[in-house]
């Protein structure tokens, strides 16, 4: 939630921006404009990736600002059957299948059909409760379409449904969801459950599953989800998974805080900016010498995988990179 009281105007939210270059003056004004209710020129050049809350030094959140606006204002140029496309996923089929109760439940929210096939097959995932569909549907993604007021209107719904599955922890696939939970403070929200992050629970599986891994001796390129802006503390635990399995996770520009965003949605509206940065982040990994670039949200795989193919790096999905570890599938040749 933007909080107007901690930002100082230092300027360091869009100076940082990977996809305007302002400097610090033009920074502070873009700013100030949207604190005074005008429509500035931001709203229009932002990619909606959420950088700007991490890189705000005193928490503001000016990306909460910048979308209220876009949404306000009409700024993004969405057409009508994108955003019905988007309101169709609370409507999706919904199933829910019991497995043992004793382990978590894993939400796949409205992304089954996205994944790869068997990305959720094998022993990390055996017997466990599986949600699936538009009941568990998390709206974040609205956020990408420049509006914010979906996610507060049906953020009850989403908990409801969820704690109705009856168990005391669920793990998320898609990493939206999980940063979709850690918003509820904001509406004043409890969440009865334990939310786990699914590369936490990778981790934790494979932590107490050692004698089972097959050490990869891999250099991966890791393609950060925007959706990660909101649970920054998992990439020390993204380190350690690497660590555990065996592969390198290449030092290049474009991760951790300076990771950019897969464009999916820009490319759409804009294809020559969308395409650039696509360039951009694919050339950077390949450069780092990695021999794949590994996923953890299906549509980012799903907008790169074709040009990070003609490049020469294979696609994966991250729990297809912890089942190849485990010895469950062949790293691809």
């Amino acid at each position: 939630m933007w909080d107007k009281s901690k930002c100082d105007l230092c300027g360091d939210c869009l100076v940082r921006c990977q996809y305007v270059d302002y400097d610090r003056d033009k920074a502070v004004q873009q700013i100030t404009d949207l604190i005074d209710g005008k429509p500035a020129e931001i709203l229009r050049e932002c990619v909606t990736c959420c950088a700007c809350n991490e890189y705000c030094p005193t928490g503001a959140n000016p990306f909460d600002l910048i979308n209220r606006m876009q949404e306000e204002n009409k700024s993004l140029p969405i057409p009508e059957k994108m955003v019905k496309f988007m309101e169709a996923g609370g409507t999706l089929p919904t199933e829910l299948i019991r497995g043992d109760e004793s382990k978590p439940a894993l939400s796949l929210c409205v992304m089954e059909r996205p994944l790869p096939d068997g990305a959720l097959d094998g022993q990390m995932f055996e017997g466990m409760t599986v949600a699936k569909g538009g009941d568990y549907f998390c709206y974040l993604g609205f956020v990408h379409i420049g509006m914010a007021s979906p996610l507060e209107e049906n953020a009850r719904r989403f908990v409801d449904q969820l704690a109705a599955i009856g168990s005391k922890e669920i793990v998320f696939v898609h990493d939206d969801c999980y940063s979709m939970l850690s918003k509820m403070k904001e509406y004043d929200i409890h969440v009865p459950f334990k939310a786990i992050h699914i590369i936490e629970y990778l981790r934790d599986y494979l932590k107490n599953h050692k004698e089972a891994i097959r050490p990869l001796k891999r250099k991966i390129a890791y393609q950060r989800p925007c959706a990660s802006r909101y649970s920054p503390q998992m990439d020390p635990v993204l380190d350690d998974l690497f660590d555990l399995i065996g592969a390198e996770r290449v030092d290049r520009k474009h991760d951790r805080e300076e990771a950019l965003c897969c464009m999916g949605m820009v490319a759409r509206l804009d294809p020559e900016r969308g395409k650039r940065f696509q360039d951009m982040n694919l050339s950077d990994a390949v450069d780092a010498g990695a021999e794949a670039i590994v996923f953890l949200c299906p549509l980012c795989q799903v907008s790169l995988s074709k040009q990070a193919e003609e490049r020469g790096l294979k696609p994966i999905f991250m729990t297809e990179l912890c089942r190849m570890a485990l010895g469950e599938m062949a790293f691809p040749g």
